[in-house]
C-alpha cells in the first residue's frame, strides 16, 4: 500500500503540494490524471524515493520512500517520460544490468513482452525509432515483475497499434498483485483500463475514487440534448455527452475525459458530492 499523508512539497518558493494525502491499495492499475505541470512527475519521483517531502511523509508498505531501504527499492520501480540511453546498448543489456537489483524479475517476462509489443530487445538502442525505444524500455520495466510499477506518461511515442497492445499487456496484471500508476494527460489512452482515479490540480487532490464510486454518484449521458445543469457538456456525433449528478438514474459507462474535464470545472462541486 502507498500512503501520503499531510504532504508539503515545494521546488524553492514554488508550492506543488499543498497538505495533500492519499491512499493506494495494492493490486490495482491507478490512473494518475491532471494538466501539464500540476506535479504528476513529481508525485511519482517522491513515491519511488527520489524526491524528500518538504512536509509530511509518503510510505510503501510502510517503509518512508525516501529513506530507500533495499527492500523498498527492489519492490518499485519508476519507468520515467524520458530515459537518458547508454551508449550502443541494447534492451537485454539494459535489463541484465538492472536485474540483479530485482528479486523477482524474469527473462522469459521480457522476451514475451517484447514479443507481444514487437520490439527486438537484441537491437541497440540508438538505431532503435524512438517508438521502438518506449516499447523495449516498456517491457524491461514490466519484467522486471516489481510490486510496484510507476510509469510515467508510458504511451508518449507509441503508435495506435502500440497503444492497443501495450492496454493488452497491461489488462492481463491486473488480478496479479501488482500495483501500477499510470501518470497521464492523455486520458484516452487508458480509457477503460484504470481503475481507481487520481486527479490533481492546483497543488490538492481533487478526486480519488473507484470507477464503481465515480458512476455511483456521477451519471454520464450519451447523445442526449445538451443539460445546462450538467457539470461538463461536450457535442458528441449524435449529441452530447453530459456528466451529471447521478440522482437515482442508474448506472453509465464512464468517459474518463468526461469526468476530467468536469473535476476540473467544478473542484468544490466535486468534493462535496464525494465527501
Amino acid at each position: 500500500m502507498i500512503e501520503i499523508k499531510d504532504l508539503l512539497f515545494a521546488y524553492g518558493k514554488k508550492s506543488v503540494f499543498d497538505n495533500i494525502s492519499l491512499r493506494l491499495e495494492s493490486g490495482a492499475v491507478y490512473g494518475l490524471l491532471g494538466e501539464n505541470g500540476v506535479g504528476k512527475t513529481t508525485l511519482l519521483k517522491i513515491v519511488s524515493g527520489l524526491l524528500r517531502p518538504t512536509l509530511g511523509c509518503c510510505r510503501v508498505d510502510g517503509e518512508e520512500c525516501f529513506d530507500r531501504a533495499p527492500s523498498f527499492l527492489q519492490s518499485v520501480f519508476l519507468l520515467p517520460d524520458e530515459v537518458p540511453l547508454p551508449d550502443n546498448a541494447t534492451p537485454d543489456a539494459f535489463f541484465n544490468d538492472l536485474a540483479p537489483f530485482y528479486p523477482k524479475q524474469s527473462g522469459e517476462m521480457l522476451r514475451n513482452m517484447a514479443k507481444e509489443l514487437q520490439v527486438d530487445t537484441s537491437v541497440k538502442f540508438n538505431v532503435m525509432s524512438f517508438g521502438q525505444q518506449k516499447k523495449a524500455l516498456l517491457a524491461c520495466a514490466m519484467a522486471l515483475n516489481t510490486d510496484y510499477l510507476l510509469l510515467d506518461e508510458p504511451t508518449n511515442g507509441l503508435d495506435i497499434p502500440s497503444k492497443a497492445d501495450f492496454r493488452r499487456l497491461l489488462s492481463d496484471r491486473i488480478g496479479q498483485g501488482q500495483t501500477i500508476v499510470i501518470s497521464t494527460h492523455q486520458v484516452k489512452d487508458v480509457e477503460n483500463l484504470i481503475d481507481p482515479i487520481i486527479i490533481i490540480s492546483n497543488n490538492s487532490v481533487l478526486l480519488n475514487a473507484s470507477v464503481e464510486r465515480i458512476t455511483e454518484k456521477l451519471y454520464f449521458e450519451y447523445g442526449g440534448e445538451q443539460h445546462p445543469e450538467a457539470l461538463y457538456s461536450e457535442m458528441m456525433p449524435g449529441g452530447y455527452l453530459n456528466v451529471l449528478v447521478n440522482n437515482g438514474m442508474g448506472e453509465s459507462q464512464i468517459s474518463i475525459e468526461g469526468l476530467f474535464n468536469a473535476v476540473l470545472r467544478n473542484a468544490a462541486t466535486i468534493k462535496n458530492i464525494f465527501d
